[in-house]
């Protein structure tokens, strides 16, 4: 069977704009801005939109394998221990634990927030909320200052806040947040609770719980009115509101609380791999960054997934050999011994990985 698979784009209606540099990514002839401004990698998560329930499929990813096209998800069903090994089909079943994600927004996403595990466990009949990571890989040049909304810097009671989002008072909601200037190669994580909301102008990698679960507080972007029931999960204002951590939390500390400190897991003249998001900061997934100039073997207990967002290569497994380019993305399954880096002038892969 397969040691390495090539992921195709997957990308998913959102009720945002955006998707031009996944476009371009992905040489398609007249790269545009829509509302598919994300590519689900490796995705068995099924995506939640409104009034396209219909489309059973939407969010799963498809691969090639032994020649034919499949659903992931039904891949990892047939071999799970193949593809994810022993250790983590038992404790998570056939699935990869974790969603994983290109983002490119034209605009500034909806006002929102997600729920804890605790509280999906107990209100959503989930066992994951939706913690997340991101990573920035760039930003577009016609947005000067790209940012971020992290919190509430200057918090609305929650009466304040009830009577702006009843009202769509947008102008106040905004005041609530202070913009947090983000560069490429930022990484920040985003716990359940916090409100938040992603600046026009930013494309980047986003890795979290493997739900599509979110309480929106602004209603309308790009001329797409959400209706009612895909506000707050299908529940009403008080119950989307419960879950909003209305903390005053400055900008300066969310720099220092919630923006990653990559750390060097090890070094040497052929590679460097840091360590971006592990236990220590989530018990929700990991990720590392790992620069490779020259051939470089290296081998992992579990699978991965392999982003290249820098240079370009080759990934080698056994006699399976793999062109990779930036934007390029792999699965390396858990019965891949090892995987070689082929990289004469330099490539730096991000791997996404389940919790620990």
């Amino acid at each position: 069977m397969n040691k390495i698979i090539a992921l195709p784009p997957n990308r998913v209606w959102r009720t945002y704009v955006g998707g031009k540099m996944l476009a371009e990514l992905n040489q398609e002839g007249a790269p545009a801005d829509s509302h598919f401004p994300e590519d689900w990698i490796a995705s068995v998560t099924r995506a939640i939109n409104p009034g396209r329930e219909h489309l059973e499929e939407e969010g799963l990813s498809k691969v090639k394998f032994n020649g034919q096209s499949v659903i992931f998800k039904q891949l990892l069903e047939q071999h799970p221990e193949y593809f994810l090994g022993e250790e983590h089909f038992q404790k998570y079943g056939s699935h990869t634990a974790f969603l994983l994600k290109f983002l490119d927004s034209a605009i500034r996403l909806h006002l929102q927030c997600h729920p804890t595990i605790a509280f999906a466990q107990q209100y959503l009949n989930s066992n994951h909320g939706k913690t997340e990571g991101y990573y920035i890989l760039g930003t577009r040049d016609d947005v000067p200052e790209p940012y971020i909304y992290l919190g509430f810097q200057k918090p609305p009671s929650l009466p304040e806040l009830k009577r702006a989002v009843e009202e769509q008072d947008i102008a106040f909601l905004e005041s609530c947040f202070e913009k947090v200037p983000v560069r490429k190669g930022d990484a920040f994580y985003v716990p359940g609770g916090l409100p938040h909301a992603i600046g026009e102008g930013i494309f980047m990698i986003e890795i979290m719980e493997p739900t599509d679960l979110v309480a929106r507080i602004e209603f309308e972007k790009a001329g797409y009115v959400l209706p009612e029931k895909a506000r707050f999960m299908e529940r009403g204002i008080d119950f989307g509101l419960s879950m909003f951590n209305l903390s005053a939390l400055p900008v300066q500390t969310i720099r220092q609380d919630y923006f990653m400190k990559p750390r060097v897991l090890f070094e040497n003249e052929l590679a460097k791999e840091e360590v971006i998001f592990d236990d220590a900061v989530t018990n929700c997934f990991r990720m590392n960054r790992l620069e490779v100039k020259g051939q470089y073997q290296f081998s992992k207990p579990g699978f991965y997934i392999a982003i290249v967002t820098e240079g370009a290569g080759q990934l080698q497994v056994d006699d399976e050999i793999m062109e990779a380019r930036f934007g390029d993305k792999f699965f390396i399954p858990a019965a891949a011994e090892s995987l070689t880096v082929n990289a004469p002038d330099g490539m730096t892969l991000v791997l996404a990985m389940p919790p620990a």
